[in-house]
C-alpha cells in the first residue's frame, strides 16, 4: 500500500477529524485515490481500473482492522466506566450517611442552644422587671426622701444636686415634676406647707432656668440654650422657655410700631379705577412678607439646635407672626379701604389673600415634622402635647384661615361683592337711566325700577339690612348723576342729556362683563370650596338683572315706546332693528361668557347649575320677548305705512286717457314710495341682521305686503292701455322684493306678477291662461274679481262663464271660497316656510324654557351670527 494511502487510514487521522468535526467521505476517498487518479491521467491508452480496485481492498481490509482495534478500545472502556460509576455510587453514599448524621447532630444542638435562649430570654426578663422595680423603688424612696426634706424645710440636698451642671440640673427638673405631683395627690394636715415649699422651689428653680437660657440666649450660646431647654422640657414641657424665647425674639419687638408705614400711594390712587387691573402687590405688606422669609430661614436652623421639639417652637413663632404682625397689618390695610369703597375693599382683601398664600405656600418649606414629646404644649397653638404629631403644614393652612374668617364668613364677603357690583352697575348706567326715564314718559318710573332690580339682585343673598344699604347706594350714585326720582325735583345743574348715553354699547357691555369676570375671580379664591356654586349663582343674578334687565331691556322698552307713540301718518324709523342688532350683539357675548366661565364653576352641584341654567334661560327669554314685540310692532308700522301709501292710489291710474302724460310716467306714485320704503327696510335690515332672523324678518314684511297687493289689485279697473301701467308697477313690486333674497317670496310676487298679467292677454286665450302656471293651481272662479277689472269682461263674461261646473260644483265651489276668504290664503303652498321665532343667544339646555305661547314669529339672539 502505498505510505501516501496508509496515512489516510491511520486511527489518528480518523480522531483529528472528528474532534474538529471536519470529516467528509468525499475528501476522504479523493485523497485516498488522488494519486491514483494523477497516474491514470499520466498514462495513454484506456482507463485502467485494477489500481483502484487493488487500492481500494485494501483499504477497506484496512479500515476493518482499525474499527475492531476502536470496538475493542470502547468496549474495555465501557468496562471501567461502568467500574468507576459502581465505585462512584458507594463512596456517595458514604457521605450521605456521614452527612446525615452531622445534620442530626446539629438539630440536636439547635435545640438545646434554643431551650438556653429561652431560659436566658426568661432570665433577662425577670432581670429587667427587677431592675425597673428596684428603680422604681429608688425613685420613689428618693420622692420621700425629698418631700420629708421639703416638709422639714431642707433643700440643701437638691441645691447641691443644682450645682453639678447639665446633668445634675436636668435630674432636679425631673424631682421637681414628680415631687409636684405627689404633692398634689397627698391630703394630711402638714400636707398643706410642704407643697407650698415646693411649689416656691419650682418657681425659683424655674426663674433660674429662664434667667440662664435668657443670658445664653444674648451670648449666643446655643449648646446652653439647648441644655437649658431640654432641662424645661423634662420640668414643665418647657412652655416657659418657648414664650421667653419668642416673646423676646427681635422680629416682634422691631415690628411694634408706633408709626403707620409709608402709604403706597400709587396703589391707593389706581386701585379704586374699575377699569383698571387689579393690584398685586402692596408696598408694606411686601415688605413685612419679605421679612418674615428671611426670619423663618434663619429661626428654622437656630430652633432645630436649640429646642428638643423644633416644630412645636416653630408653631408658636409662626402663630405670634400670623396673631399679632401679619393681621395687624392687613386690619390697617382694610380699614383704609373700607372708608374707599366696596370695590377697593375686595381688591385689598383678594391682594393680602394671594400673597399671604404665597407666604403660606413658602414657609411649608421649613416642615419641621417630628413627635411631639409628651407633656409639650405651645401655651396655647394648634401644636398640642399628647403624643400628637403635629405638623407645620396644618398650623399654616389653620392661621391663613383664622386670619380671613372675620372677612368671609357666613355671608360677609358674598354681600360685599354684590353690593359693590350693583353699585358699580348703577353708576355706569346712570346716564343710560336717565336717557330713556325722559324717553319713557307716562311709565313706571325707571329710577324706582333700576334701583329696586340692581339692588334686589345684589342682596339675594343678603339681609334687609344690606338691602337697604345696596337700595341706598344704587339711589345715591343716581342722584349724583343728576337723576331723581321725584317728578318734582329740582335739577339745577344736571348734566343735558345726550342721544349716544341711550344708545346701547357693545364696549360697555364688555365692561360690565370684565368687572363681572374680575368679582368671579375673587369668589373662587375667597369662597370656601362647597360655595363656589352657589356664590356664583348669586353674581350671576346679579350679572343678569343689570346686563338683561336694566340695559338690554330698557333700551327694547324705549324704542317699543317710540313705536306706539310715533305718528302713523310719518314714515317709520328703522332705528328699532339698530337696537336689536346691538342686543343681539350684547346678548350673545354675554351667553358666551356665561357657558365658558361661570357655568363651569357649578360642576359640583347639579342643582346649582340646573338653577343657573334656568335662571339665565328665563331672562334671555324676557329679552327675546321683548324683541319680539319690537319687531312685530315695527313690521306693523311698516305696513302701516305701506298701507297708506297703497291707499294713494288714483281710480283711474290703471284706465289712463290716451295722453302723453300719462304714458310718459314709468310707475305710479304709489308704487314708487311704497318700493322705497321696502328698499329701506331690506337697506336696514341687512345692515342689522343676519342669518335666520334676517330671513324672518323679511319673509314677514313680503308675506304681508304680497297680502295687501292682493287687496289692492282688486279695487282698480284696468284699461288695455292701463295694463302696461299696472305690469310696470308689479314688475317694480317684484324687482324690490327679489332683491331681498327669500326664495318663498320670489315666487309669490311671480304670482303676482302672472296675475297682473290677465290684464294684458287677448280675451281669446285668456282661459287657457289662466289654467297654467301659477294661476292653474287657482280655482277660476276665485280669480273672477280680478278678471272682472278688465275694461273688456263684459265682451267676454258670457263665454267665461260657460265653461263654469254644474249647479252642485258651483255650490262647491262658493263653499271653497267662503272657506279662504281671500286669494292669498290660496298660497300657502308658495310660501315655503312661515317665520317660526325670532331667537337672542344660544339657549343653555337645562332647564330652557320655552319661549311663550301665541308666538308666531320671534327674535333670535346670537343665532344669526357667530361672535
Amino acid at each position: 500500500m502505498d505510505p501516501g494511502v496508509e496515512q489516510h487510514l491511520q486511527l489518528s487521522a480518523f480522531k483529528a477529524s472528528f474532534i474538529l468535526g471536519k470529516f467528509d467521505v468525499t475528501e476522504f476517498v479523493g485523497g485516498v485515490s488522488e494519486k491514483l487518479i494523477a497516474q491514470s491521467k499520466a498514462e495513454a491508452g484506456p482507463f485502467d481500473p485494477q489500481p483502484f480496485i487493488r487500492t481500494f481492498e485494501a483499504a477497506v481490509d484496512k479500515l476493518i482492522a482499525v474499527r475492531k482495534e476502536v470496538q475493542a478500545k470502547t468496549e474495555q472502556m465501557e468496562k471501567s466506566v461502568r467500574v468507576s460509576e459502581r465505585e462512584y455510587s458507594k463512596k456517595m453514599n458514604e457521605l450521605n450517611r456521614g452527612f446525615e448524621a452531622v445534620g442530626s447532630s446539629f438539630s440536636g444542638m439547635e435545640s438545646r442552644m434554643n431551650e438556653v435562649g429561652s431560659t436566658a430570654i426568661r432570665i433577662g426578663e425577670e432581670l429587667e422587671s427587677v431592675h425597673i422595680e428596684r428603680q422604681r423603688a429608688k425613685a420613689a424612696y428618693d420622692i420621700i426622701d425629698f418631700y420629708n426634706q421639703f416638709s422639714k424645710g431642707d433643700t440643701a440636698r437638691l441645691d447641691t444636686m443644682r450645682k453639678e451642671g447639665r446633668q445634675g440640673r436636668r435630674q432636679v427638673a425631673i424631682l421637681l415634676r414628680r415631687l409636684s405631683t405627689v404633692a398634689k395627690e397627698v391630703d394630711l394636715p402638714s400636707a398643706e406647707k410642704t407643697r407650698e415649699n415646693i411649689e416656691k422651689y419650682c418657681e425659683k428653680f424655674e426663674k433660674e432656668m429662664l434667667n440662664l437660657f435668657d443670658r445664653c440666649y444674648r451670648r449666643g450660646d446655643p449648646k446652653m440654650m439647648h441644655n437649658c431647654a431640654q432641662t424645661l422640657l423634662e420640668f414643665n414641657g418647657g412652655n416657659s422657655c418657648i414664650q421667653v424665647y419668642v416673646n423676646q425674639h427681635d422680629f416682634f419687638i422691631n415690628n411694634v410700631r408706633e408709626t403707620k408705614p409709608d402709604e403706597d400711594k400709587h396703589l391707593w390712587e389706581q386701585i379704586p379705577d374699575p377699569d383698571a387691573s387689579p393690584p398685586k402687590t402692596e408696598k408694606g405688606l411686601a415688605d413685612l412678607f419679605v421679612e418674615i422669609r428671611a426670619t423663618v430661614e434663619t429661626e428654622a436652623q437656630i430652633v432645630k439646635a436649640v429646642f428638643p421639639s423644633p416644630p412645636m417652637v416653630m408653631q408658636v413663632f409662626l402663630q405670634r407672626v400670623f396673631a399679632q404682625s401679619i393681621q395687624q397689618h392687613v386690619e390697617q390695610l382694610l380699614h383704609k379701604a373700607s372708608t374707599i369703597s366696596d370695590l377697593v375693599y375686595l381688591r385689598v382683601l383678594q391682594l393680602v389673600h394671594g400673597q399671604a398664600t404665597s407666604l403660606v405656600e413658602d414657609l411649608k418649606a421649613y416642615e419641621l415634622s417630628i413627635r411631639v414629646p409628651y407633656g409639650a404644649s405651645g401655651g396655647g397653638s394648634a401644636a398640642g402635647g399628647g403624643g400628637t404629631s403635629a405638623t407645620m403644614t396644618t398650623m399654616l393652612e389653620t392661621a391663613m384661615e383664622e386670619l380671613f374668617v372675620p372677612y368671609t364668613e357666613g355671608q360677609r364677603y358674598l354681600e360685599r361683592e354684590s353690593r359693590s357690583l350693583g353699585t358699580l352697575y348703577t353708576s355706569l348706567l346712570v346716564n343710560f337711566t336717565r336717557y330713556h326715564a325722559k324717553s319713557q314718559k307716562g311709565k313706571a318710573s325707571v329710577f324706582d325700577r333700576v334701583v329696586n332690580q340692581l339692588s334686589a339682585a345684589a342682596s339675594t343673598t343678603s339681609t334687609g339690612g344690606v338691602q337697604t344699604t345696596s337700595s341706598q347706594a344704587a339711589t345715591a350714585i343716581l342722584r349724583l348723576g343728576g337723576f331723581s326720582s321725584d317728578k318734582n325735583a329740582e335739577q339745577s345743574g344736571e348734566e343735558p342729556i345726550r342721544e349716544e348715553d341711550g344708545q346701547l354699547s357693545v364696549e360697555l357691555a364688555e365692561k360690565m362683563l370684565r368687572w363681572h369676570a374680575e368679582a368671579i375671580g375673587r369668589c373662587v379664591e375667597l369662597s370656601a370650596t362647597n360655595d363656589v356654586a352657589k356664590n356664583t349663582f348669586s353674581l350671576l343674578r346679579v350679572l343678569a338683572e343689570a346686563i338683561g334687565t336694566a340695559y338690554l331691556e330698557e333700551a327694547l322698552e324705549t324704542e317699543l315706546s317710540r313705536l306706539e307713540t310715533s305718528d302713523t301718518k310719518s314714515e317709520p324709523s328703522m332705528h328699532a332693528l339698530s337696537v336689536l342688532k346691538h342686543v343681539d350683539l350684547v346678548c350673545h357675548l354675554w351667553q358666551q361668557y356665561v357657558n365658558s366661565t361661570l357655568l363651569p364653576l357649578a360642576t359640583s352641584s347639579v342643582t346649582v347649575r340646573r338653577e343657573m341654567a334656568a335662571t339665565n334661560n328665563q331672562t334671555v327669554s324676557r329679552i327675546e320677548g321683548n324683541a319680539n314685540q319690537l319687531m312685530h310692532r315695527l313690521i306693523d308700522a311698516v305696513i302701516t305705512w305701506l298701507t297708506t301709501q297703497l291707499t294713494k292710489q288714483k281710480r283711474n291710474d290703471f284706465k289712463p286717457k290716451n295722453d302723453d302724460l300719462s304714458f310718459a310716467r314709468v310707475n305710479t306714485e304709489p308704487c314708487e314710495a311704497c318700493c322705497d320704503m321696502l328698499e329701506k327696510v331690506r337697506d336696514s335690515a341687512k345692515a342689522s341682521l343676519s342669518g335666520k332672523n334676517l330671513e324672518v324678518f323679511l319673509t314677514e314684511v313680503g308675506v304681508t305686503f304680497h297680502s295687501l297687493l292682493l287687496e289692492h289689485l282688486r279695487k282698480f279697473p284696468v284699461s288695455a292701455t292701463g295694463g302696461l301701467m299696472l305690469a310696470k308697477d308689479i314688475k317694480m313690486y317684484q324687482d324690490t322684493i327679489a332683491s331681498f333674497g327669500i326664495p318663498p317670496l320670489t315666487e309669490r310676487f311671480e304670482f303676482i306678477r302672472q296675475l297682473g298679467n290677465v290684464f294684458l292677454v287677448r280675451p281669446e286665450i285668456l282661459k287657457s291662461y289662466i289654467t297654467e302656471n301659477y294661476l292653474g293651481r287657482i280655482d277660476p272662479t276665485l280669480l273672477k274679481p280680478y278678471l272682472a277689472l278688465r275694461s273688456d269682461w263684459g265682451q267676454f263674461e258670457k263665454g267665461f262663464d260657460d265653461g263654469e261646473p254644474e249647479e252642485g260644483s258651483i255650490a262647491e265651489t262658493k263653499g271653497l271660497k267662503d272657506r279662504f276668504g281671500r286669494l292669498s290664503v290660496m298660497m300657502k303652498d308658495l310660501e315655503g316656510l312661515r317665520p317660526e321665532s325670532f331667537k337672542f343667544g344660544d339657549s343653555i339646555t337645562l332647564g330652557m324654557p320655552t319661549l311663550p305661547s301665541g308666538l308666531t314669529a320671534g327674535f333670535s339672539l346670537g343665532n344669526a351670527r357667530p361672535f
